[in-house]
């Protein structure tokens, strides 16, 4: 038998439920609210002349450089203070433990922690209750745009930060102390070791973890959804996509938002496999 007749189970499996659902999709894109008549461009030109649809893809951009700064800065911050202290694995458990809640239900707890009520009414919301106890008005804290994009991306970092902190963890682990020591010996305090010697040998490794969370933010949609559903200007493409296709009923307009995000996400994914085959060669 030959050996590629034994990739036919997989490719069979990614023709099913990738490229077939994708070329459905990208054929959508052209066709009309029935999905009966080709309507060419039309629907990729109304996602850039509409309002909500550029707001949306203006949010994903504060998106993708907020929480790849959050996540990938607080990840190397904690990397770096809890290695090699004698309570290392319980910290990082700590920092890690949000990543194993779902998405929804991270959403849930939240929502709860920036509910808000009247003044004149009891705060179900925590932090609205510490606001109130302390004698301030309570805030709205997810009606407010800028201010709910940022909390909404800051429960995002709350989650992801965990898993930039192991991989890059697991990247300080490698460098060799010998090396950091040598330089320490040769009178480098601790900052000019990391940012001569332990940063530079990180970058590798800090540019696959922000390239994933790249990807992350503009697939962002759980923690929209369940915290806002879009609402107060903290639409974002996924978002939109789905309210095209399942709440406004326009599959053509849907299957083309799906299509620009997969656009801007494939170029992404593709310089991520090439950092990998490159560490896999050094290796």
């Amino acid at each position: 038998m030959r050996p590629w007749l034994w990739l036919l189970p997989a490719l069979l499996l990614l023709g099913v439920f990738l490229v077939f659902p994708t070329l459905t999709t990208i054929g959508l894109s052209f066709q009309d609210k029935l999905s009966r008549n080709f309507v060419g461009l039309a629907n990729y030109e109304y996602f850039f002349s509409t309002g909500s649809t550029l707001a949306a893809l203006r949010n994903n951009v504060i998106w993708l450089v907020l929480l790849t700064v959050f996540t990938v800065g607080g990840g190397l911050l904690f990397a770096t203070l809890f290695d090699r202290v004698r309570f290392e694995s319980a910290a990082k458990s700590v920092i890690f433990l949000p990543l194993a809640i779902s998405f929804v239900g991270a959403g849930v707890i939240w929502r709860f922690m920036f509910a808000y009520r009247p003044p004149n009414e009891p705060q179900t919301g925590t932090l609205n209750a510490v606001v109130t106890g302390l004698g301030f008005e309570p805030i709205t804290w997810l009606q407010g745009s800028p201010l709910n994009t940022v909390l909404l991306i800051a429960v995002a970092a709350w989650i992801w930060t965990g898993f930039a902190m192991v991989i890059l963890s697991a990247a300080l682990k490698g460098i060799s102390p010998e090396l950091l020591e040598a330089a320490r010996v040769d009178g480098a305090n601790e900052l000019q070791v990391f940012r001569r010697i332990t940063f530079p040998l990180l970058l590798p490794t800090v540019a696959v973890v922000s390239t994933t969370m790249i990807i992350t933010a503009l697939k962002a949609f759980d923690i929209v959804y369940v915290m806002t559903n879009g609402s107060f200007d903290t639409q974002v493409i996924a978002n939109q996509m789905y309210a095209e296709l399942f709440r406004f009923n326009q599959p053509g307009r849907g299957s083309a938002v799906a299509v620009i995000l997969l656009l801007l996400i494939v170029p992404v994914m593709i310089v991520n496999i090439r950092r990998f085959r490159a560490q896999e060669a050094i290796r």
